[in-house]
This record gives C-alpha cells, sequence and structure tokens, in this order.
C-alpha cells in the first residue's frame, strides 16, 4: 500500500529515480498542453484562453477523488501524505507575489523550463530573474524570517479547519470546476469576438 517509500517498499535510491521520470512525465504533460507559450499562460488574465484553469482544474479534481478512492480501497494511507504546514500571512504574500510575476512575466517556474528547453528566449530571460529573485529572497530572509513563520497553521487540511469530509470537498470542487469550465467558455468565446472584430 502507498506511499511507497514512507512505508519501506522502494529505497531512497529507487524514490529519486522515480521522481525523474515523473519529472521528465510532468514537463512532457505541460508542453503538450500548450504550457510552454506565455501567450497561453497569460491569456487566463485577459479573458482569451483559459486552458491553464481547464488543465490544473481538472489535475486537480482527477488527483483528489483518485487519491479519495485509493484511500477507500486500501491502496494507499492518506495519513502518510506529506501536507505542506500553513503559514496564512506569507502565503497570501507569497500568492500575490505569484501572481503578479505570471502576469507580468508570462510564465510560472515550471513552465518556465519547459518553455527554455524548446527556445524560448522570453522563458529564459524569465528563469534569470527568477533566480535573481531566490538570491535576494536568500539575502533578505534574516529580516523577514518571523513574518515568514508567523501564522502557523500545522499541517491542516480543509477538513480539519471546516469539519466538512473530504468526499464533500471533492465534490463540491467538481461542481466548480464544471461551472468554472461553462463559464470560461462563455467568456472566451466573447473576448475572442471582440479581438476578431477589432483586428478587423
Amino acid at each position: 500500500m502507498g506511499p511507497l517509500f514512507p512505508n519501506g517498499l522502494i529505497s531512497g535510491d529507487w524514490n529519486l529515480v522515480i521522481a525523474v521520470f515523473i519529472g521528465i512525465a510532468f514537463g512532457f504533460l505541460l508542453e503538450a498542453s500548450g504550457f510552454s507559450s506565455s501567450r497561453n499562460l497569460a491569456g487566463v488574465f485577459y479573458g482569451y484562453n483559459f486552458v491553464v484553469l481547464r488543465v490544473f482544474f481538472t489535475a486537480v479534481i482527477v488527483a483528489m477523488v483518485g487519491l479519495l478512492y485509493f484511500n477507500y480501497f486500501g491502496w494507499l494511507d492518506l495519513s502518510k501524505i506529506f501536507i505542506l504546514p500553513t503559514f496564512l500571512p506569507s502565503m497570501i504574500v507569497g500568492g500575490v507575489v505569484m501572481g503578479l510575476g505570471f502576469i507580468i512575466g508570462g510564465f510560472c517556474p515550471g513552465t518556465s523550463f519547459t518553455a527554455i528547453v524548446i527556445g524560448k528566449l522570453d522563458a529564459l530571460v524569465f528563469a534569470v530573474g527568477l533566480f535573481i529573485g531566490i538570491f535576494l529572497f536568500a539575502e533578505v530572509f534574516p529580516f523577514i524570517e518571523h513574518f515568514y513563520y508567523s501564522g502557523n497553521l500545522g499541517n491542516v487540511t480543509l477538513t480539519d479547519v471546516t469539519g466538512i469530509s473530504a468526499s464533500w470537498w471533492a465534490f463540491g470542487f467538481t461542481v466548480i470546476a464544471l461551472a468554472a469550465f461553462w463559464a470560461s467558455w462563455l467568456i472566451e468565446k466573447k473576448v475572442r469576438k471582440r479581438i476578431k472584430e477589432y483586428k478587423f
């Protein structure tokens, strides 16, 4: 029963090998989904391309429902899945910074490297800025460490916070995803029509 490494079913070396292949597969799927194009990625903020929303919503729903079913059939022990600790204030600020970087640069860290592999110069510039940002963050971290670790809620989930079961959250997110797909299709259709009219 998974996870494989915590249960001692594979060694640490094999854990790294599997991680490499998962990383390669992830990069391939990003490219196949059109995520190496900054126009596709930034399009969600301008209303003409919602591929980012559709792909990631689909990935979240498939992973969420899949994990619940795996746990139900005894193929996976959810109690051994790592949950990132929640530091609410710094995560909110980080989300805002990430969002602004996404809008301005047209990439996120993962998609920028996917684009670099196929020769996109704008992605290379973005990645250089990424490493500069990492360096600057490391330099100022001693001054913001207290804020960074403030608001520690621990390894909590939505179920822990609300008391609503994981299955109901999965159902709710599925409904939200379907509604988002429909709404984004309508918005995309209208915006693309206006763009076409503007060009002519």
